[in-house]
């Protein structure tokens, strides 16, 4: 039975909602999390604006031109630089650069004679203009606002190119209660910068901490409101940062952005498929090469497997940077279709650079590294293996092969392994095929077994 006060209660960590106060959330088992929701005015001031457009009303509209960013990698992902009107929303955690790549669009948009305005309710002017001096990025159409209130900062905007506001979690509105972070207040300052964006016709960028789970915190209402939803990440353990996009209304979510943190800022990697591969001249048996897609971007990546004798009744089956049920089902296809048992080794796979794949097209090179591992044999020297691989022990085609291969050859690979089911490329690079039916041949074929 619905309460008759109307109340509603949120938790700031998943989003969840509640008729009745709690302790505890339901949804996430998080503590104190569940504040109550302050309903924000309807405002009427866009009454009567309402209206209708026709397909010949929409095919006469223009696309919008988009504005470049600065860095290639970040265009990439947003899919093809910022669009007016679009509102992105950019999470990642503590320290791990937001603020320092944002600040460097900034300055790369202001040194064009453009204006842009950053706004931050973290920092003061002079921090800000510490970390500025050092990316060297000071430039006459920078201006930065240190405010909390999102009203008062956008009421300076004024022919500004681009907004950024650091972060959505430390503004507060006055057309809600409460403070800044809390659901109600998060809401009700991105539904401000949404609406000033459309209104206006100027993209802007709003920062998002993450929780600890890894998803940006508050509501889960405020990704839905923006157009983009951009993550920015790391392994904890690399100056080397990537950045893709779970949501994007106007580009694909498949494309990745890599970036190198140095002590003048962030620098785009100009080759990252040297990032996941060693270029090592010895041969060792389990180390396999593959190309796999991010997006529409080709990467070289190195897959090792090392297999050892197991002490334990159950073996181990363990990877990094690849799914494990995918390493269990490639073993049952080794030993039931290729006579390969692996039932008394302790398997242990992984991808070299802390690259995680998720493309079927590396498939065939996993298979082929556990094989090695298994029989002692080394691979093909200068020879990669692509190629998705069925439960009947097929390889099937994969997409973007021509890309694939075309990258293969620039780095110097001489041959590669490919489903005979595919239809012949159109290169314009030398580079041996070796076409197979099944992942036996394959094996065989790349000399990872007797033929």
């Amino acid at each position: 039975m619905a309460k008759k006060d109307g109340k509603r209660y949120s938790c700031i960590e998943c989003g969840y909602v509640s008729l009745v106060p709690s302790g505890k959330c339901p949804r996430c088992g998080a503590w104190g999390t569940l504040e109550e929701e302050i309903p924000v005015a309807p405002s009427m001031a866009a009454a009567g604006t309402a209206k209708i457009l026709t397909p010949v009303d929409i095919s006469t509209l223009e696309p919008p031109r988009r504005l470049a960013s600065g860095f290639g990698e970040l265009d990439r992902v947003l899919g093809g630089g910022w669009v007016p009107g679009g509102v992105v929303l950019l999470g990642g955690q503590p320290g791990i650069g937001k603020s320092t790549l944002l600040l460097q669009v900034c300055g790369h948009i202001s040194s064009t004679g453009r204006r842009v305005l950053y706004i931050s309710g973290e920092e003061s002017p002079s921090q800000l203009g510490l970390r500025a001096k050092r990316l060297k990025i000071l430039h006459d159409g920078l201006d930065v606002c240190c405010h909390t209130v999102i009203d008062d900062a956008l009421a300076l905007a004024k022919d500004h190119s681009l907004i950024v506001v650091d972060s959505v979690q430390a503004m507060r509105t006055s057309q809600a209660e409460g403070w800044p972070g809390t659901p109600t207040q998060v809401r009700a300052t991105a539904q401000v910068c949404v609406n000033y964006a459309k209104e206006h016709g100027i993209p802007m960028v709003l920062v998002g901490h993450i929780t600890k789970e890894g998803r940006i915190a508050g509501p889960m209402l405020l990704e839905h409101m923006v157009d983009a939803v951009v993550m920015f990440a790391d392994d904890n353990s690399s100056v080397y940062r990537t950045l893709r996009a779970s949501k994007n209304r106007y580009g694909g979510t498949d494309e990745m952005g890599i970036f190198e943190m140095r002590s003048d800022g962030l620098a785009e990697v100009p080759d990252p498929s040297y990032l996941y591969w060693n270029r090592s001249d010895g041969a060792v048996s389990g180390v396999v090469m593959t190309v796999i897609m991010e997006g529409s971007r080709p990467l070289v990546a190195e897959i090792q497997t090392l297999a050892s004798e197991s002490s334990f009744a159950y073996p181990k089956r363990a990877g990094i940077g690849l799914g494990a049920n995918k390493i269990g089902m490639l073993l049952a296809v080794l030993q039931s279709r290729c006579a390969l048992p692996s039932l008394r080794d302790d398997i242990y796979c992984n991808v070299a650079g802390g690259l995680e794949i998720h493309d079927p097209g590396a498939d065939l090179a996993l298979a082929a590294s556990m094989a090695s591992a298994l029989t002692g044999r080394n691979v093909l020297s200068e020879c990669c293996l692509i190629g998705e691989v069925g439960l009947a022990g097929e390889v099937r085609p994969v997409s973007g092969l021509a890309q694939r291969l075309r990258e293969a050859a620039r780095l110097g690979f001489k041959r590669a392994v490919v489903s005979s089911r595919e239809e012949k490329p159109r290169l314009d690079a030398e580079i041996e095929l070796i076409r197979v039916l099944s992942v036996g041949e394959a094996l065989a074929r790349a000399s990872v077994v007797e033929p």
